[in-house]
């Protein structure tokens, strides 16, 4: 009983080591990423429709991508991704994107960006490594608006489908020759050293970091309790 319980204790310490290794820019990303999401969701007409949305096997939000972040031209950002299981939506993976230059559309130096992965082609590649949208995954602006008939467009044949917002406003941008890649330091404060991307968003174990909840929570499912796996 007392070697059980000192295994216990290790694994409690353990698991609160792991969890406040998450910085605090990691959670402000977390908490930015769900806003984004629950601002789409609130868009009447103005969002992603619907039929799209309960669609799409990924979702990667990355909030607040700048402008000229490089310092001459080019975009930088960093966000969060969660796909699709039987049980509802994955813990997260950290994910980062940078590119040349693609311009924002609907104006701005700043704004959120949301792919929707409309299938799993080119997901396990990227989690292992990184995707060029557009080049090792088909990528398009993606229509708005929550009628029947956006989600029939053409340019639905794209394996990602890409948004932005910038000043309240949703609008589909081409982000084509964007690299999109996991965030290795921040996955490896949320998940441990051991734990890879891929197997965060496809093992039913694997269970969202408390930090975590409020971006899983916003896609639409209600997060299963940690505790404490890596």
């Amino acid at each position: 009983m007392k070697a059980m319980w000192c295994v216990t204790v290790a694994a409690l310490l353990s698991s609160s080591a792991v969890y406040a290794e998450i910085s605090t820019g990691e959670r402000d990303r977390v908490q930015k990423a769900a806003e984004v999401v629950m601002a789409l969701r609130d868009a009447p007409d103005k969002g992603i429709p619907d039929e799209l949305w309960s669609k799409a096997n990924c979702v990667v939000v990355l909030p607040g991508v700048k402008k000229a972040a490089f310092g001459v031209g080019g975009e930088f950002g960093k966000g969060v991704m969660s796909c699709r299981t039987a049980a509802g939506w994955s813990a997260p993976v950290f994910m980062e994107m940078a590119k040349g230059s693609f311009g924002f559309q609907i104006g701005g130096q700043e704004a959120d960006l949301v792919l929707l992965v409309m299938n799993r082609q080119g997901i396990d590649k990227m989690l292992k490594d990184k995707v060029t949208l557009g080049a090792d995954a088909s990528v398009s602006a993606g229509p708005v608006g929550r009628t029947g008939a956006a989600a029939t467009d053409a340019r639905l044949n794209a394996q990602i489908l890409s948004y932005s917002r910038s000043r309240g406003l949703f609008a589909g941008i081409d982000v084509s020759g964007g690299t999109l890649r996991p965030d290795k330091s921040a996955n490896e404060n949320a998940y441990g050293a051991a734990m890879a991307p891929f197997d965060v968003v496809n093992s039913a174990t694997v269970t969202a970091p408390a930090q975590t909840r409020v971006f899983v929570n916003a896609l639409g499912t209600n997060v299963r309790a940690t505790t404490g796996q890596r």
